[in-house]
């Protein structure tokens, strides 16, 4: 590897691979490709912006003709992909955007890069393929039975990898993240949008009895778990990213408040959303072997994130404006109103 192109990494967890890739290989050049949507920011790479080795280049995954000149500027040998939608409610308001991007977007950049010739394809996904987990943990092999246009859009670009892999026997390989939080998230997610309404001393929308159950993985942990597989996975398979963290979404709220000093009556339970995934959780022993290990344990995790938010208000505050503010708008405004009528017998 030499010259790797990381789609999408003006995002949260693209753009934290970038900064470390930057830092850890300084002998990679690394060109971040990004489309700057809503969820992209600059800023978020601007403590790489003097590094010799970091190049950043505006673009669609699925522009094939951009996508081809970008590969032949800096002769690209690998691509890392996050270019992805990857909001579950958004999904629900709007699928046209998750197809073009995580399916479409994806054949294009497998396609130009076989063209091209790269010796390795980097797919990142998401444990939401797997659907809802009632019991035990989803390994690798397990059938995808994805529950929102997100989590099957998500799954169609995946196999997409998978076919060119078999068809045409490109190098690729696939992780799994399991549910992701840090700095630099996106206020549209449940960590840094109950945070940030916290802060202000706002409600907090949570979705009906919040006993739904996600395995939590710190962003510095993902990141490190995808470096490990670029390097030494194995071609053609796929690799779980595992917080192995479970928490029902209400106990994460409390720990958060208590952090941040805030009451625990901000929080208001709304009406759910629609195909609402019960449990996700993962077995991650596969990427383990290959020598993976996790650094943060998760109380110190959730701490140094709400620390983050506190210290970064500049950060969150220029992003909760105008678009931003619609979206929360059409996505919660019903339904605080709902759960504000339904006071006496709410949970």
């Amino acid at each position: 590897m030499k010259n790797i192109l990381v789609t999408g990494a003006a995002g949260f967890i693209g753009s934290a691979f970038a900064r470390y890739m930057v830092k850890k290989y300084p002998h990679y050049n690394i060109i971040v490709y990004d489309k700057l949507t809503y969820a992209g920011n600059l800023n978020n790479l601007s403590e790489i912006d003097d590094e010799g080795n970091y190049r950043f280049e505006r673009g669609d995954i699925a522009a094939r003709d951009v996508v081809r000149g970008i590969l032949q500027k800096y002769d690209i040998d690998t691509i890392v992909n996050f270019a992805a939608e990857s909001h579950v409610d958004r999904s629900i308001l709007n699928p046209d955007a998750f197809i073009h991007t995580d399916v479409v977007g994806v054949y294009i950049l497998l396609d130009e890069g076989r063209k091209h010739g790269i010796e390795r394809f980097l797919q990142v996904s998401t444990d939401e393929v797997y659907g809802d987990v009632e019991t035990g943990y989803s390994t690798e092999d397990d059938r995808f039975l994805p529950n929102s246009p997100y989590a099957a859009s998500k799954a169609g670009g995946e196999l997409m990898v998978r076919a060119y892999h078999v068809t045409h026997g490109m190098n690729t390989v696939i992780t799994r993240g399991s549910n992701t939080f840090g700095p630099y998230q996106y206020p549209e997610k449940l960590l840094p949008l109950f945070i940030t309404e916290a802060i202000d001393n706002r409600p907090l929308p949570l979705y009906g009895d919040g006993m739904q159950v996600r395995d939590w993985l710190y962003v510095d942990d993902h990141v490190t778990g995808i470096d490990v597989a670029l390097h030494h996975g194995v071609a053609g398979e796929a690799y779980n990213i595992a917080g192995e963290n479970e928490q029902h979404n209400i106990d994460v709220i409390k720990a958060m408040l208590k952090l941040l000093g805030k009451p625990e009556t901000l929080i208001k339970h709304v009406p759910d959303r629609e195909g609402h995934d019960r449990r996700y959780a993962m077995n991650c022993d596969k990427l383990r072997a290959l020598g993976w290990q996790r650094q943060y344990d998760f109380p110190q995790a959730l701490a140094l994130t709400v620390q983050w938010y506190q210290d970064n208000e500049w950060w969150w505050r220029e992003i909760k404006t105008g678009e931003y503010l619609e979206y929360f708008k059409r996505q919660y405004a019903d339904r605080l109103a709902a759960a504000d009528q339904d006071q006496p017998n709410n949970h």
